[in-house]
């Protein structure tokens, strides 16, 4: 079977890997997701027993449901906030003690016992959504019809908060796809009270998206909140099981948006707030009797202020973690701070706080190499910033930690898949073995930084190449901020490295603006998108060509999908004398359509800067005649007709334009697809779009 049948059905070799791996707050218990093998969708929960040190399956849908019924509306929301595509149990939830988990499936709430193994259906009052124990473990919280509810041990269903026309206990949509906020409840830790978000939606714009190969649906009305206009209005308040209410105040005029919260056994709850713009931000303290608020720490950036996941929180001399950035004396550093003293190295850009190591902190963070990622150790005495280094094998490392356990997931060059290893008082004791597919092949790109930016790049050539011979380049780009195409890790590669069996180089360039090197490599593309990223670009390609000389730079394509749709289309339409053919999937092609935390982050408002949006714009620049015929290179546009974050319009308007301009196209619509297009859509793509750059790049240089 061949690289694209077989990443269909194996959804990318990712069927049967664990994921979402937890550690148990005492370290005695590693809980984690995985189906049963390479070809099965549907994840079960597993637990492994650090001391038995066995694993075993806890709770397999297969024999929890008989049938699989339609998720709720808001878990469809939620798992595509999550982009994630796989069945079965999407999420879990423990108690305080690690022993006691909650978790929806199909709509229904399960608790499972990790130490007897017993798993018991509650009776609820509508389909669940983001089930949650408190720390004592009595009671589970849950979500239905924008309600929050609460499970009583002794069955009983109660409702804690509930209104028409607003949603409690969810994150909103800017929370979920810009935050990373996935959730809008927090218990307290004596499991008495919940700091839930109110979310009113009621003046944030409607959209309505429909699928033409549907007529007899109809539309599906969306609440999209589109740059320059209004947002949702979250507010939190603090429930008591027994009616009680507070409302917990800060200038939300001025921070209105809720970027991250918690709330830990030691102290009360901690936010990070932002002004709209995100060039400044609080940490603040809430006092939970009476909803008053202290700021701990204030943020700032004069372009935007970028948190570090995992913080604010507090460490146990009750100091308050936050991640920022050291931009002074020299330094051009993202690190983290206890009361405003650092604790990391500055040679360490952090990435995220994995979890607490018998009282230090474990983060993950790159050390000079961008394509790397690292899990480091890092003491929070008052001695002054220090790490040590627990991972040695390039590639990339991720953590979770808890106790005195330690599980590092690891993906390499080396090796296909993912690893992982529990490790325990310091020593390792075994690992959760995948039962993933193994790929058809092993990649080999050759990592370069390139021109005097030392911009991250990758190659990868045919298995068969033989040096000396001139290959067609493809450009397989992301090129948007939060996202690395250059990775040591196999698995990105693997798409790739059938892309270059059927005779190209392939070419990944992350330019500026993606993360990994230092903030001001990060933020460089502040207010001017396409002529910073666009012109890395160039440069970096010009810079590959000089140490690869194989790659013929007279046949150039590029295929990218979201922002790298919108770059794909940049390359064609501004740089055609670079760029030969372009696939353009799912682009952003007018910044005025897409949300306001991201767009508003790196283009400003829409009334305050008319000239950025529109020098960014696709669609005028597309609408433009070319000054010369010979300019027009061949695109082939993709989207998914029921993408809720990037909306079908934004194709359908680049399509317009340049059909106005006299521009040739092709465009694929895809039926009932969101912006995953999952299912095996975008492996059933490779071969007609290989077909389109084939007939569209220069027989020859």
């Amino acid at each position: 079977m061949d690289y694209p049948e077989l990443a269909a059905r194996t959804r990318r070799f990712s069927y049967g890997a664990p994921r979402a791996v937890t550690v148990s707050p005492d370290g005695a218990r590693v809980i984690f997701l995985r189906s049963s093998g390479p070809e099965d969708p549907s994840d079960a929960l597993w637990v492994y027993d650090v001391a038995a040190r066995t694993e075993r399956c806890l709770a397999d849908p297969a024999t929890l449901l008989r049938d699989q019924p339609d998720l709720p509306a808001a878990e469809r929301a939620l798992r595509e906030r999550l982009r994630l595509s796989a069945g079965g149990i999407g999420s879990f939830a423990l108690d305080g003690a690690g022993v006691l988990a909650a978790f929806p499936l199909g709509g229904r709430l399960f608790k499972a016992d990790l130490l007897t193994g017993d798993v018991t259906e509650l009776e609820t009052s509508g389909p669940v959504v983001d089930p949650r124990l408190d720390p004592t473990g009595r009671r589970i919280a849950y979500v239905t019809g924008g309600t929050l509810r609460v499970v009583d041990a002794d069955g009983t269903d109660s409702l804690l908060a509930g209104e028409d026309g607003v949603t409690w206990g969810l994150a909103e949509f800017i929370g979920a796809e810009e935050f990373h906020r996935f959730r809008g409840y927090w218990w307290s830790p004596d499991g008495r009270s919940i700091l839930t978000a109110r979310v009113d939606e009621s003046r944030v714009p409607r959209w309505h998206l429909q699928d033409p190969s549907q007529p007899d649906q109809a539309p599906t009305t969306i609440a999209y909140p589109h740059a320059g206009a209004t947002n949702a209005k979250v507010t939190l308040h603090v429930l008591d099981l027994d009616g009680g209410w507070v409302d917990v105040h800060w200038d939300r005029e001025t921070y209105p948006y809720l970027v991250a919260a918690a709330w830990s056994e030691q102290n009360g709850p901690l936010l990070a707030v932002l002004r709209r713009l995100q060039q400044h931000g609080l940490v603040i303290a809430v006092d939970p009797r009476t909803g008053e608020t202290q700021v701990h720490a204030e943020l700032a950036d004069p372009r935007w202020v970028e948190p570090v996941p995992g913080t604010p929180a507090h460490l146990a001399d009750g100091r308050v973690l936050v991640g920022g950035e050291l931009g002074h004396d020299g330094y051009d550093a993202r690190c983290l701070f206890a009361d405003g003293s650092l604790i990391t190295p500055p040679n360490l850009y952090v990435r995220r706080v994995a979890g607490r190591l018998d009282g230090d902190l474990v983060v993950e963070a790159s050390e000079g190499e961008p394509s790397e990622q690292h899990v480091f150790r890092i003491p929070v005495s008052h001695s002054g910033p220090r790490a040590t280094r627990l991972t040695t094998e390039p590639g990339w490392h991720q953590a979770q930690a808890a106790g005195r356990t330690l599980v590092i997931g690891s993906q390499t060059l080396e090796a296909g898949g993912s690893t992982y290893t529990v490790i325990h008082n310091g020593e390792t004791i075994g690992g959760i073995p995948s039962l993933a597919a193994a790929p058809p092949y092993a990649p080999r790109p050759a990592l370069e930084r390139v021109t005097d930016r030392r911009v991250p790049t990758g190659v990868v050539y045919p298995r068969n190449h033989v040096d000396g011979r001139k290959l067609p380049v493809l450009v397989a780009i992301y090129g948007g901020p939060g996202h690395q195409e250059v990775v040591a890790a196999r698995a990105r590669w693997q798409e790739k490295q059938w892309w270059a069996d059927q005779g190209f180089a392939v070419v990944s360039i992350d330019n500026r603006g993606t993360p990994g090197i230092a903030p001001s490599f990060d933020k460089a593309i502040h207010r001017r998108f396409s002529d910073v990223i666009l012109g890395d670009q160039v440069d970096a390609l010009q810079g590959l060509a000089g140490k690869h000389p194989d790659l013929d730079l007279n046949r150039v394509g590029i295929r990218g999908w979201s922002f790298g749709g919108w770059l794909s289309a940049l390359a064609v339409l501004r740089r055609p004398d670079v760029y030969h053919c372009a696939v353009v999937g799912a682009p952003v092609t007018d910044w005025t359509l897409y949300d306001t935390a991201y767009t508003e982050r790196y283009l400003g408002l829409p009334a305050d800067a008319p000239d950025v949006y529109a020098h960014n714009s696709l669609i005028e620049l597309a609408a433009e005649p070319p000054v010369r015929p010979d300019d027009v290179r061949p695109m082939l546009l993709v989207h998914g007709l029921v993408d809720d974050n990037v909306v079908a319009a934004h194709t359908l308007r680049l399509s317009a334009a340049l059909l106005g301009a006299g521009r040739p196209h092709s465009m694929i619509p895809l039926t009932g697809a969101t912006h995953m297009a999952a299912g095996g859509l975008a492996e059933k793509l490779l071969r007609i779009e290989l077909d389109f750059i084939r007939r569209s790049l220069p027989l020859s240089g």
